[in-house]
């Protein structure tokens, strides 16, 4: 079993805790070595004429997984966290608990393929499940009857695009009327002095103190319905925070996140699918680096991205995912980069479970350990759909 480094959705709740200030800037003093650029206008939700899924003759194995997450993963809150059971009493989500990041996940893959009722039928869901009064919640435990009064701002901007996805797709007013409605809530709890952060925990009634790189879905925070004034600032602050977390072009990875009060990036390691992410997000806004693209091109034609690096770029372990290979398949497609996206998915693939006699069959899991990971199979889900 490869396992699942779902670091940027909710598998990085640890990041709450009051983490002291550990590493640098690129040069020392929280400024790029590259000038920083503007955002483009790109629009990443501008509806296609088809996929490169699609053109690559991919729609019975997207079905497939479609399949298996729906019929085997799927229960009356929402896709598991894992297909393996678990008691759900650990500090992170396991087995049957539900994340709204997955819902936000499955949202957008039903708005990407055009699944009205599909969409429709988990909004409610998650609504009935995560809603909180500044948000969602990232978690629900249906063993404990538990709902987590903290929200994530990378879930909760996830849901709100899966909505004007949803808008654009099906020619709805009603879905991007609610977009806007959450996208309000949502600057007003999570946003402060033009600036994202994490969480907002319902019940505190406070914020953590920095943001997470790969939590800054730049092409939701454009859409978000405040005034224009307030939105270029936080889109500028945004895309700058990003840029400038660039660790240097014989690594062309991403710091993990960024302190306010300190002005300093901080990274433990370098976990390989925050820096897709955050590639994935800069590609969106037309500001992704040539290095970064070019390292990961070379690295998924040889099958060589793992899971956490050094700061210099050096692999901490020889662990790999699906998930990390169906986000540079995204990165791919986003760039009209076919190449990228088709060995991207040649890669992905090699978790894929192609035993029919497996439950686990056409999902990306452990079938020996009998586990699957939600974020694993939403992920290539979402990749397939690209």
């Amino acid at each position: 079993m490869l396992k699942n480094f779902w670091i940027c959705g909710m598998g990085t709740m640890l990041l709450f805790n009051a983490l002291a200030a550990c590493g640098s800037p690129p040069n020392g003093n929280g400024q790029a070595e590259h000038p920083v650029q503007q955002a483009k206008p790109a629009d990443p939700n501008a509806k296609r004429e088809s996929s490169f899924g699609d053109r690559l003759n991919l729609r019975q194995h997207r079905e497939d997984t479609e399949r298996f997450v729906m019929n085997r993963m799927h229960g009356p809150y929402g896709v598991y966290t894992n297909y393996a059971d678990s008691g759900e009493s650990d500090t992170d989500a396991t087995g049957h608990e539900v994340l709204s990041e997955s819902s936000g996940l499955l949202m957008r893959y039903d708005a990407l393929t055009n699944r009205k009722d599909a969409f429709q039928a988990e909004w409610e869901r998650a609504k009935q499940v995560f809603e909180l009064p500044s948000g969602f919640s990232y978690r629900y435990s249906p063993k404990q009857d538990k709902k987590y009064s903290v929200n994530a701002a990378v879930d909760d901007l996830r849901i709100i695009r899966a909505l004007y996805e949803a808008g654009d797709r099906f020619h709805s007013a009603e879905y991007a009327g609610l977009a806007d409605d959450y996208g309000k809530r949502f600057y007003a709890f999570n946003v402060k002095d033009d600036k994202l952060y994490d969480f907002y925990d319902d019940a505190y009634k406070v914020t953590n103190d920095f943001v997470t790189l790969c939590y800054i879905d730049l092409a939701t925070l454009k859409r978000l319905p405040v005034p224009a004034k307030q939105q270029s600032a936080l889109v500028q602050n945004m895309a700058a925070i990003l840029q400038n977390g660039y660790l240097s072009d014989a690594f062309p990875f991403y710091e993990t996140r960024y302190d306010y009060g300190t002005d300093t990036y901080r990274s433990e390691g370098i976990n390989t699918i925050e820096s897709a992410l955050t590639i994935l997000a800069l590609s969106e806004a037309g500001l992704e680096r040539s290095e970064s693209i070019a390292y990961l091109k070379e690295h998924v034609k040889n099958g060589t991205l793992y899971g956490q690096y050094d700061r210099n770029g050096v692999p901490r372990n020889d662990i790999q995912s699906t998930a990390i290979y169906a986000i540079t398949a995204m990165i791919g497609s986003v760039l009209g980069d076919e190449e990228l996206y088709e060995n991207s998915i040649r890669q992905m693939e090699k978790y894929r479970v192609t035993d029919k006699a497996s439950t686990l069959y056409g999902g990306f899991g452990d079938p020996a350990a009998k586990q699957a990971f939600s974020f694993d199979n939403l992920m290539a889900l979402l990749a397939y759909a690209h």
